[in-house]
């Protein structure tokens, strides 16, 4: 069997447009938040964001969104599973909810201009700014969890158990290419003028689904054959999978669990590291995470092939393993150039980790009527972690005396747990390989 690349590039426009937006959000988010506060020395000016929120509020304000994901993004996969329409049973979410997180999208960064203050002590209005921030984003983060469940079971829709660790190596190409663009272009025009990077950001959204839903049909067997009953019967089937099947499913959604926590502590807060403890400029912070982002375009192809020969579980676990160890490294060295070396090595790691963990839970699957719902399972794991990881770092973060360092300890732990927790699955290979 052959991977059919033009088809996985054109579904990596989804995954383009979805890394695109949270790349954006999550590098500047936290700046807007955490300025002129507690050892930041941005400072506030009347036409730009910062409240000066300590690491632990914004850590909480950051995890939100995820909370409310977390109840979203499941129950849309079996929806998605049991939905016909002449569009489909995934596109239908997602010409829907993409425009409307692009509209909250762009409004996030225009609080002074839509509740204007002049900076001499007006609280009411820096917290009707704040208020209107958080607003932007809740409504975005809501539109978001609604489209991204049904995008992600589109792959597994349309190619193949063997091929998917190759296709999805293929989307989360794209989805790099996504957060490059996010992190240098989107550099430029922060420095340009601070809402820039969002409205740019949502126009190539908008581009980017455009032509998803031009160039990808689903296939009609599985339109057809979606019931209306709801979301019970799912949950029926679920409980009827095979025993060693069920037990590889929970060990992989918390191997997700806490690999993506540890992830979600750096990326999070790497911004703010930068700014801080390496002393460099809000927009410098986002062309050095870029390097992460430029070797795993290059790498995401390569690993997705290295699993299919030597197994997706190894290859996710070798991952795990040099991961940890360049952030430890990280930890020791915060030089800028020894930065850049360790978030490439980073980069190809993360790669060999992400690529290969949504295609394994979607082959514990007994049935392939259902990958809306495994992605949905996925997603429980992603998102409980995305609400957890900056909570929790965010927490240590001020434990330490505004120690940003700490990003570099708390990752490889959670690594190690997901080692451990991996190191339990028998199932998730693709089916032709499964014994």
């Amino acid at each position: 069997m052959k991977l059919d690349y033009k088809k996985a590039f054109t579904i990596g426009f989804g995954l383009f447009a979805a890394q695109l937006m949270w790349m954006i959000y999550n590098t500047y988010m936290p700046i807007f938040l955490q300025a002129g506060g507690p050892g930041f020395d941005i400072q506030r000016s009347a036409s730009s964001l910062g409240f000066g929120l300590s690491a632990t509020m914004t850590g909480l304000i950051m995890s939100i969104d995820n909370i409310a994901a977390f109840f979203i993004q499941p129950i849309m996969g079996p929806i998605s599973d049991r939905t016909r329409s002449r569009w489909g049973r995934r596109m239908p979410y997602i010409i829907i909810f993409a425009p409307i997180a692009v509209v909250a999208f762009i409004l996030i960064p225009l609080a002074p201009q839509m509740i204007p203050v002049e900076l001499n002590g007006q609280i009411d209005k820096l917290g009707g700014q704040l208020a209107f921030l958080l607003g932007s984003s809740l409504v975005m983060l809501v539109a978001m969890a609604l489209w991204r469940t049904p995008l992600f079971a589109l792959m597994p829709d349309l190619i193949p158990s063997p091929l998917r660790s190759q296709a999805n190596g293929v989307i989360n190409l794209m989805a790099g290419i996504g957060g490059i663009i996010a992190f240098v272009l989107g550099g430029v025009l922060y420095n340009l003028y601070h809402p820039l990077p969002f409205w740019f950001g949502g126009f190539l959204t908008l581009a980017a689904v455009a032509v998803l839903f031009w160039k990808i049909k689903e296939p009609k067997e599985l339109v057809q054959a979606a019931e209306v009953e709801g979301g019970l019967q799912v949950f029926k089937q679920i409980r009827n999978i095979p025993k060693e099947n069920a037990r590889s499913l929970i060990l992989l959604i918390l191997t997700i669990f806490f690999y993506m926590v540890g992830f979600n502590s750096v990326e999070t807060f790497f911004s703010s590291y930068a700014v801080n403890t390496l002393g460099v400029k809000e927009s410098s912070a986002a062309f050095i995470l870029s390097a992460s982002y430029i070797s795993f375009i290059v790498f995401a192809i390569p690993t997705g092939i290295l699993a299919a020969k030597i197994g997706r579980k190894k290859t996710m676990m070798f991952g795990l393993v040099v991961f940890a160890a360049a952030l430890i490294a990280a930890f020791f060295l915060p030089i800028v150039p020894v930065i850049v070396g360790i978030l490439v090595i980073g980069g190809i790691a993360w790669a060999a980790i992400n690529i290969n963990g949504l295609p394994m839970v979607l082959d514990t699957s007994t049935s392939e009527e259902l990958m809306g719902t495994y992605s949905g399972l996925y997603f429980v794991a992603a998102t409980l972690a995305a609400s957890v990881g900056p909570i929790l770092n965010g927490w240590i973060i001020d434990l330490t005396g505004q120690n940003y360092n700490m990003i570099f300890i708390v990752c490889p732990i959670f690594f190690v747990f997901a080692l451990i927790s991996l190191s339990g699955v028998t199932r998730g290979e693709s089916k032709q390989k499964a014994t």
